[in-house]
């Protein structure tokens, strides 16, 4: 991405990435926590937007801003959403999900549920793409046994 400084290219850049970003924080953020740490981010990222331009995956790198700001707040991780709340998902995921610990269900959710590159998901967590595959590769059966999924 080119160095990015007008008001029109700044909106095409939350335009495309605000939604991910916010499904990303989800995975990772009490619910009520989400919509700040996201509103932060963006502002970060306007006001550093001459370095946050030219990076090759800004929104990764948001995510960590979000994660670290929502970090000083010390709250809890929210409870698991109740499955009315999401839609064509199988009920015991998310309690299975839970149940992994944090790099291993951040990899995940990054991975899988917000269809970020092991690349994007490495960036946004502060490891290597062939640990973000190692996280996986030690989840997927352990949400598989949880689930009663056989291959």
């Amino acid at each position: 991405m080119s160095h990015v400084t007008t008001t029109a290219e700044f909106d095409d850049f939350v335009a495309r990435h605000e939604r991910g970003l916010r499904r990303a924080l989800a995975g990772h953020l009490p619910i009520d926590d989400v919509a700040d740490a996201l509103a932060e981010a963006l502002a970060y990222a306007w006001e550093h937007w001459s370095r946050l331009g030219t990076m090759e995956n800004p929104a990764g790198y948001l995510f960590r801003v979000a994660q670290s700001r929502s970090r000083r707040r010390k709250r809890p991780l929210a409870e698991v959403p109740s499955v009315a709340e999401l839609p064509d998902v199988e009920p015991a995921l998310m309690t299975a999900l839970q149940q992994l610990p944090p790099m291993q269900r951040s990899a995940v959710w990054l991975v899988h549920a917000c269809d970020w590159s092991y690349a994007e998901a490495a960036e946004a967590l502060g490891i290597s793409a062939s640990a973000v595959g190692t996280h996986l590769s030690r989840a997927m059966p352990r949400l598989r046994a949880a689930l009663g999924v056989t291959r």
